[in-house]
């Protein structure tokens, strides 16, 4: 496709932060450098919502996100400055917390298969008896609680319709003669006949795969791209959808050519398939530069910390999944193994693990066939090694799966990232935890560094497949924000002095889990300074997720109340606050060397860089809700001010610095893309060249120090060199100028990162 864009900067839009607040900014980004102003969903989502992915009505601009007059006003204000609008879509499913606010779900509930709107979403009525179950009740005996109240059937605050010709008699009699059955919540995870999204009972997956349910869920957003409002699209969880490539193939013709990108996560060496989009969201990118930042040599001593964690991620990774199949999203797989059997009677147990075990065993996150039939094969031959007795079950179902026409194959690959996702992202990821920068959205945590080398053949190929490819380092779904793990990837360097603070610490609180205290402590670390609350809310999240002491269904509130007692060290035991405060001290250098060192990478490296909103300062944040925080604009606004006025920043807790490289770089690639159409490795000469990094993208040259640490240890630079060429090169950050073969302890005698442009 060709060359759409500079960059991006993402907004979360909600209630809170409206698009007629996000215009006010609009002057702001476009001196920052930004490209296209990139937006959060802005359909009419559940009231509250801060992310907006839970769409109740799709033909309307979310009053309480401004509406539909707050977006004209902010697109024309937008392309009055020349910026670009994109924004973020959700095709997958719609929010249904609320019922009566979403109009196609409530029809389906009071009219059953007769209502016009029971094909929108994704229900198997057989499996319910022609009911959809709701997983809404406490137990399933708790139909005693029902009330009728006002013409609707009522539980608690639970609002739900009457079917005409069933009223009378008691509540539960009532219930019993609707188009839905309410249960109890603990029946969702195995015997849910809806669609969800992941394991969230309140989002439910639509098809639109049907023409109607496209055209009906894309009306409003094919009136801005008619009229002008919206210049690009995010698609959020593609992989979620029965035939990502058609409905890609049909956006793109209502999107009349205009960019799309879609939120993918590749494996390793996977590529996408050929679809008619710009390209990915960028984790990849992510994973890739976090890892150039990273000292292998710390690895067996931070592996061995790691405690009673498991060391073998593939084997962490086959367990969680398994335990995701046969727990949470039990229901999904217990469907597929319906439509391989026998809808009417049921499912063999044998072809429910067989289901199951593929899924495990899947290496990437879904297939979309004919594209990725290897995968299902590699899962089949990885089945097989380790459950010969499925052999004879396995070969019926692979051989049903393999066929792109089988419904079965098809509801295996909308599954299959499922629990992927609720398997790694949200389980083994909290259990890994050696190095946490290392378990982020989209990368390989078994990965623990990359060679310089391998890093540039690996933007060699990007440059060449994915030239319009976003890049990223923070998004609202990263684990953690980007400045958290460049200071935990800093620990790399002082596996020894970790060890060190472990002990120390656990001498004083402990919760007898290592691996989660081990991955605390470094989240403790990274965000340092941060409240006592926002480090709570951390710990109780890590911990759930991770489900080894306590869990989101099940809390134990014992181990609860000791983990947050352990939080509550940091802050109150002066030893173990102490040695919290020096171990923080000791990465606060190297940790800005390495942000600065991956803004620069990032920003100037090939595809289209994503800043996420507040990113251009220090982003030391969590995981979301963390991440979604109130962003200091103002302050952003006033230190770029004293920029352009010609200050040079220090490095300090302001973050001044990084706006510097932020402004500079952005504000490059938007007035002269001229010097962006090649990827060209710089390698340095002399003692200390592995600690450079650098390239030249066609007179735009970035070089950024890494493993700062073991360089001040070597006593810097030294006589190491790096070859500009013979033309004279000026740097943006600091405006000194080089030419030829250089010093790097000259040219980054100011900052640990350069920005030098051909003059």
């Amino acid at each position: 496709m060709a060359v759409v864009s500079t960059s991006s900067y993402r907004l979360q839009i909600s209630p809170d932060f409206t698009l007629r607040d996000a215009a006010q900014i609009l002057g702001y980004l476009r001196r920052l450098g930004v490209g296209w102003v990139y937006l959060s969903p802005l359909l009419e989502a559940e009231p509250g919502s801060a992310h907006g992915y839970d769409v109740v009505d799709h033909s309307r601009v979310d009053a309480a996100r401004g509406g539909p007059d707050a977006l004209l006003a902010f697109s024309d204000a937008a392309h009055r400055r020349g910026l670009r609008v994109l924004v973020d879509i959700v095709p997958n499913h719609m929010g249904i917390a609320t019922p009566a606010l979403n109009a196609w779900w409530w029809d389906v509930l009071g009219n059953g298969q007769e209502s016009p709107f029971a094909d929108h979403f994704d229900i198997d009525w057989a499996a319910g008896g022609g009911r959809v179950r709701i997983p809404v009740l406490g137990h399933d005996d708790d139909t005693a609680e029902l009330s009728v109240e006002d013409g609707e059937l009522r539980y608690y605050e639970h609002r739900f319709p009457i079917a005409a010709g069933t009223e009378g008699g008691t509540p539960a009699e009532v219930h019993d003669r609707q188009h839905y059955e309410l249960v109890s919540w603990r029946r969702a995870d195995h015997d849910l006949n809806y669609r969800r999204f992941f394991a969230v009972n309140t989002l439910a997956g639509i098809r639109v795969e049907d023409d109607r349910v496209f055209d009906a869920s894309h009306a409003e957003i094919g009136r801005w791209m008619r009229e002008g409002l919206v210049d690009g699209l995010r698609v959020d969880h593609p992989d979620g959808l029965a035939h990502p490539g058609r409905y890609l193939e049909r956006l793109a013709a209502l999107a009349e050519g205009r960019p799309v990108w879609v939120e993918k996560i590749l494996e390793g060496d996977e590529r996408i398939p050929d679809w008619p989009v710009s390209g990915t969201t960028g984790y990849d990118a992510l994973a890739l530069i976090d890892r150039v930042f990273v000292d292998p040599a710390g690895a067996d001593t931070l592996t061995e910390l790691a405690g009673d964690a498991e060391t073998n991620w593939a084997a962490l990774v086959h367990d969680r999944k398994r335990a995701v199949a046969d727990g949470i999203l039990n229901s999904e797989v217990r469907r597929i193994a319906r439509l391989l059997d026998d809808a009417e009677t049921g499912a063999q147990d044998a072809t429910i693990d067989a289901v199951a075990e593929l899924a495990a065993c899947f290496p990437v996150y879904r297939s979309y066939l004919p594209f990725g039939i290897d995968q299902l094969h590699a899962a089949r031959d990885a089945v097989l090694a380790s459950r010969p007795d499925l052999a004879d079950a396995l070969a019926r179902v692979v051989q049903r799966l393999a066929d792109p026409a089988d419904p079965a194959a098809v509801r295996f690959q909308q599954t299959s990232g499922m629990i992927m996702a609720k398997g790694v992202e949200d389980n083994a990821f909290y259990r890994y935890t050696r190095l946490i920068s290392l378990t982020e959205v989209g990368a390989e945590p078994a990965e623990f560094a990359v060679p310089v080398a391998e890093f540039h053949e690996r933007q060699l190929d990007r440059q060449e497949r994915l030239p319009e490819s976003m890049t990223t380092l923070s998004t609202h779904d990263t684990k953690r924000g980007e400045d958290t793990r460049a200071r935990v990837s800093a620990l790399a360097e002082l596996p020894d002095a970790w060890a060190r603070f472990l002990r120390e610490v656990a001498a004083r609180a402990s919760i007898g889990d290592a691996s989660l205290e081990d991955g605390l402590w470094q989240a403790a670390v990274g965000a340092w300074p941060i409240s006592r609350e926002r480090l709570r809310e951390y710990a109780l999240k890590a911990a759930r997720e991770a489900g080894t002491g306590t869990s989101w269904t099940d809390g134990d509130q014992e181990f609860e109340q000791r983990l947050l007692s352990l939080v509550d060290a940091a802050y109150d035991d002066d030893i173990v606050r102490g040695e919290v405060e020096a171990i923080s001290a000791r990465v606060d250098a190297a940790g800005a060397s390495n942000s600065l060192g991956a803004k620069l990478v990032q920003l100037l490296s090939p595809g289209m860089p994503d800043v996420y909103q507040g990113s251009e300062r220090w982003e030391q944040s969590l995981v979301d809700p963390d991440n979604r925080r109130p962003v200091g604009f103002d302050a952003a606004d006033a230190l770029l001010a004293r920029i352009d006025d010609g200050w040079l920043p220090d490095i300090d807790s302001s973050g001044a610095v990084k706006v510097l490289v932020t402004s500079r770089a952005l504000r490059l690639r938007r007035d002269r893309p001229e010097l962006f159409t090649t990827y060209r490795p710089l390698v340095a000469t002399g003692a200390q060249a592995d600690h450079a990094i650098a390239f030249d993208r066609g007179g735009a040259i970035a070089i950024a120090t890494r493993l700062p640490i073991g360089l001040a240890a070597a006593g810097g630079w030294q006589d190491t060199t790096i070859d500009l060429g013979g033309q004279r090169m000026r740097d943006e950050l600091t405006g000194a100028e080089h030419t030829g073969t250089t010093r790097l302890a000259t040219i980054l005698e100011h900052y640990p990162v350069a920005l030098l442009v051909v003059l």
